[in-house]
């Protein structure tokens, strides 16, 4: 699909570099697939992004305001919210094995500021439905954030032997019911 529009050649781009960054990470990615990929040419790629540094940025950064619009929080069904990014993570694997990437390739080089306003949104969410009552106050919101976010994407960073201690439908159940555990006052 060749366009002229240079917003949908940068979502095209960004959408290859997606499943170039999730099947290789940045060190393996080449500028080239992506670009065929996208259906573009190699220099657009310099001309939208500082290179395949600033391209796997911009990635993210997609990804993460994708999930923040599209998996709006619920802090007053908390288990459910949980139960919509499990199934995100197993309606988009692609996203899944990026993410594993990022954290690999990028460690602990400091929150980026599309991460950090998701999260302090979703703090402020949380704490609002803990002084309501609606949400346990037992913890801080900002640690029951963090605990619910990793029940919900934890069986999609296993492996398939611990995978195979429950059926798709049963994961869900626990991510759900793990959730609800955690939030019920």
């Amino acid at each position: 699909m060749r366009t002229r529009d240079p917003e949908t050649k940068r979502q095209l781009l960004l959408e290859a570099a997606l499943a170039e960054f999730a099947e290789y990470g940045v060190a393996g990615a080449r500028v080239d697939r992506i670009a065929k990929r996208a259906g573009v040419s190699a220099g657009l790629v310099y001309s939208f992004h500082e290179g395949k540094e600033g391209l796997f940025e911009a990635v993210y950064d997609a990804v993460v305001q994708q999930a923040v619009a599209g998996i709006p929080i619920d802090a007053d069904d908390l288990p459910e919210y949980a139960g919509r990014l499990y199934d995100a993570g197993l309606q988009h694997p692609e996203v899944m094995r990026f993410m594993g990437w990022y954290a690999l390739e990028r460690g602990d080089t400091g929150v980026r500021q599309v991460v950090a306003e998701a999260m302090a949104e979703k703090v402020a969410a949380i704490e609002d439905a803990q002084r309501r009552g609606v949400v346990s106050g037992r913890m801080d919101a900002g640690r029951l954030l963090a605990l619910i976010l990793a029940v919900a994407n934890m069986w999609q960073r296993q492996g398939e032997d611990v995978r195979s201690l429950a059926s798709e439908e049963e994961r869900r159940s626990t991510v759900v019911e793990g959730v609800r555990l955690l939030v019920t006052p």
